[in-house]
């Protein structure tokens, strides 16, 4: 009997842990609960914590609340030139309604499936109102921000899902055609580079010219301003000199000097200079060494 007691003790301990066990649950900081209760959702729970439910008719469903990253296989693309690209991308995206996401689509899968046709879609949409070359300059992210303002539009947010980023990973040229769209794309580099040199030589010569200008109008205002100092100058020595010599004594004194002076000048050795005996100055000339002096009357050499 003591056996069957503890027996029975034992069965009883067992079903009540089985009870306990199946009558609680938790949740983490990054998930939600759904509680389903033959298959249907009666209970949703965001916060992490011990819970409790119904057990054995009662089940929990634990999805995560943190960002999840999707992969897109690479696709071809069409600019509107008409030019095939391949476009690779990546999706960022996370749960916000746990309830809608289950009730619109369940699993993680079909989450993935729908946010590849959605993403491609937009990202087509894009890519086909664009250019090949606004699409290769786009890669600065400028496309990303595109194709992200065309989901918002979509209403992602009816399957209780946000796509928080879209990022290219590859956009490129298919092989076969790469090395002609590159040889145009250079070629158009090149001529857009000759515009701005040559635009570029017309302005430094226009700016050469304006100093050129500039350079003679100040050459002709200095030489100008040079050459009347100059006058200037010289009707000040001219007034000096005037008022030196203004008696008959001083200007006779003066003639003497420029005589003296102009006669001097002349000389070289082995010259031979004819003067009248009445020439005030020449019995104050000083010959150097070497010089011989001629003095004839003016009757002489005239004869």
């Amino acid at each position: 009997m003591k056996i069957k007691g503890k027996i029975v003790a034992v069965v009883i301990t067992v079903v009540f842990a089985v009870i306990f066990l199946s009558s609680t649950y938790t949740l983490k900081e990054n998930e939600f609960g759904l509680i389903k209760q033959f298959g249907k959702v009666v209970e949703t729970k965001q916060d992490a914590g011990l819970y409790f439910k119904k057990p054995f008719i009662q089940s929990v469903m634990n999805l995560p609340k943190d960002e999840q990253l999707y992969d897109l296989a690479s696709s071809d693309v069409i600019t509107s030139d008409k030019k095939s690209m391949i476009a690779d991308c990546y999706v960022v995206w996370q749960i916000i309604d746990p309830l809608k996401y289950y009730q619109t689509l369940k699993s993680t899968s079909n989450a993935e499936s729908r946010i590849d046709i959605l993403v491609y879609n937009s990202m087509k949409n894009v890519i086909s109102s664009t250019t090949q070359d606004e699409v290769i300059r786009g890669k600065d992210g400028t496309l990303s921000a595109k194709v992200m303002e065309s989901l918002s539009g979509n209403s992602i947010e009816q399957y209780g899902i946000s796509i928080n980023l879209v990022e290219m990973k590859l956009l490129d040229l298919p092989e076969d055609n790469k090395g002609a769209v590159y040889s145009r794309m250079i070629s158009e580099r090149n001529k857009i580079a000759a515009q701005y040199t040559a635009e570029g030589e017309s302005e430094a010569q226009q700016i050469r010219n304006d100093v050129d200008y500039q350079v003679r109008i100040v050459l002709s205002n200095a030489q100008k301003e040079a050459k009347t100092i100059i006058a200037e100058g010289e009707a000040e020595y001219m007034k000096i000199i005037q008022d030196a010599y203004n008696s008959p004594d001083r200007k006779e004194f003066y003639q003497f000097l420029r005589g003296l002076e102009a006669t001097k000048t002349s000389l070289s050795e082995g010259t031979m200079i004819i003067i009248d005996d009445e020439y005030k100055i020449i019995d104050n000339l000083k010959l150097s060494e070497g010089e011989q002096k001629v003095i004839a009357p003016t009757q002489d050499v005239e004869e």
